[in-house]
């Protein structure tokens, strides 16, 4: 005769993986415990109930009628356990910055060391894309955008980076002998363009002549400093997004510097009143982390 107590918890919670896994060996390790103790609390449970709930298989477990049925009310009360402890367990706080790709590969990502230190507790969520995210629709906290403020009346903007541009290649390319301070140097080496177009701009600051502008064309900024790390030619590019590059010696700056006026970059976030503590956190961390690359 079944007994009319509750069943055990651990054998409830034995069967409900055993059910969904339909194995002993993927319970067992899904709930940390041996093979042998989910087998053996689940023969509690049937003990318990006075029915058998699997048939054993070759190739693991089967219902029974009666278990497949009595497996869909327990795997249900467990879910709905495992959601009333979720809704009371305090989550990180989320910050959604919106960035170009080139920004997240070559200045965000790789200063995301340290961040969980300085910033612990905040879930930094990232969305790299081209497009203008925008806060209300796309619900972003912040943006990196490149322009000039105002950027809007609603938004408070601060500079993260002055447009420094530079003339990037690999050591290899340039070769030992050159003086990489002579502008003459971009005669014969192979321009690496993207969609800002900077070379004619950057040549004539110089006063050189543009003897040849043709050369590897790509759609983003970070593939022009791949393709000039891999010896493709030379690329033009913002100071701070290849400082780790230089530093590394991947990359070599060849000429001088362009102060591109007009077009710094600049982060984003609600005016005041309108931001949570993690998202001042992580402004106040971008903008320590900018110090160290301007």
């Amino acid at each position: 005769m079944p007994d009319e107590r509750p069943p055990p918890l651990n054998s409830l919670r034995a069967f409900d993986a055993a059910g969904r896994r339909l194995s002993f060996r993927a319970a067992a390790d899904e709930l940390g415990v041996t093979q042998g103790a989910v087998a053996q609390h689940v023969r509690q449970l049937e003990s318990h109930l006075g029915i058998p709930l699997f048939e054993r298989i070759p190739k693991g477990l089967a219902f029974t009628s009666a278990g497949r049925g009595y497996h869909l009310r327990i795997a249900g009360i467990f879910a709905d356990l495992r959601a009333a402890t979720a809704e009371l367990k305090p989550e990180p706080d989320k910050v959604l910055i919106s960035v170009t790709p080139t920004f997240a590969a070559k200045w965000l990502i790789p200063n995301l060391p340290g961040f969980a230190e300085a910033c612990p507790g905040i879930d930094l969520r990232i969305m790299a894309t081209e497009k203008v995210s925008s806060f209300h629709s796309d619900g972003i906290d912040l943006a990196v955008r490149q322009g000039s403020p105002p950027f809007g009346a609603a938004l408070s903007a601060t500079l993260l980076f002055r447009q420094e541009v530079i003339a990037v290649a690999a050591p290899n390319l340039v070769g030992p002998d050159r003086d990489l301070s002579d502008a003459g140097v971009f005669g014969d080496l192979a321009k690496i363009h993207d969609t800002h177009d900077l070379w004619p701009g950057y040549l004539a600051q110089l006063g050189v002549e543009a003897r040849s502008l043709r050369g590897l064309r790509l759609s983003q900024t970070s593939l022009a400093v791949d393709a000039a790390i891999a010896g493709q030619g030379v690329a033009l590019v913002s100071r701070f997004l290849v400082s780790h590059d230089l530093a590394a010696g991947r990359l070599v700056q060849i000429g001088a510097p362009w102060e591109a006026g007009g077009n710094d970059f600049y982060l984003l976030s609600k005016r005041a009143g309108g931001n949570k503590a993690s998202v001042a956190a992580v402004l106040e961390w971008l903008k320590s982390r900018s110090g160290d690359n301007s």
